[in-house]
């Protein structure tokens, strides 16, 4: 515990408090029905030569950014220690600015491994390149809610190529709260949050009872 403590593993430290923060932080804005992940998206860019290259070799684009930086955060912080605890173990902790070299050498490779992991488990848990309005009509499952009239929960949807999405969506008006893995039909959409109601439900009977939103 003293050596996580010393000033020799402070980059490290700070990187782990770091990531716990990203983590408690993404963690209460999934609760309250948008994400940070969402926010930050997936980096767009062009081309494979140059620092382009090096970015598409590091996979950055492939996953969304919040996941890079917490992988590389999270390998910086565990190389850094693991280091400081063999150099303490074998002679005495090294400064700070030499530890961070090793970690930093490691820690890209990790990533790199680790992202194209994640991108081959997750590779549609987010609504990219896709038309919105093409997943109205479709089926979903509440993953975080209940939904209600309040603020937003989650469903779950597969797109017409069998993709999986998670959207932000609410229950329809007058509608009763929609409970975790009730199946639901998207009807409608106000921005990126849409309307559901009971998968069993008739879509033209709940027209008929208004339930569509107002802008």
């Amino acid at each position: 515990m003293a050596l996580l403590l010393a000033p020799e593993c402070t980059p490290f430290a700070i990187a782990a408090a770091v990531l716990a923060g990203l983590t408690a932080i993404e963690m209460l804005a999934t609760v309250m029905g948008f994400s940070i992940m969402e926010f930050l998206g997936k980096p767009d860019f062009h081309g494979h030569d140059g620092f382009s290259g090096y970015l598409s070799w590091l996979n950055v684009g492939g996953v969304p950014l919040l996941i890079l930086i917490m992988l590389a955060l999270g390998f910086f912080a565990m190389t850094g220690f693991a280091i400081q605890a063999v150099a303490d173990a074998f002679w005495a902790p090294l400064p700070a600015a030499i530890a961070a070299i090793p970690a930093s050498l490691v820690t890209v490779p990790m990533v790199r491994a680790s992202s194209r992991t994640v991108a081959r488990i997750v590779p549609h848990d987010e609504t990219y390149a896709v038309d919105l309005d093409a997943l109205i009509g479709r089926t979903a499952e509440v993953s975080l809610g209940p939904l209600d009239q309040g603020l937003p929960g989650r469903v779950r949807v597969k797109d017409q190529h069998g993709n999986w999405h998670v959207l932000r969506a609410k229950a329809a008006r007058d509608q009763e709260p929609l409970n975790v893995g009730t199946e639901v039909l998207l009807v409608d959409r106000t921005a990126d949050v849409f309307i559901a109601i009971p998968a069993l439900a008739d879509p033209a009977a709940a027209d008929n009872q208004s339930f569509r939103e107002q802008p």
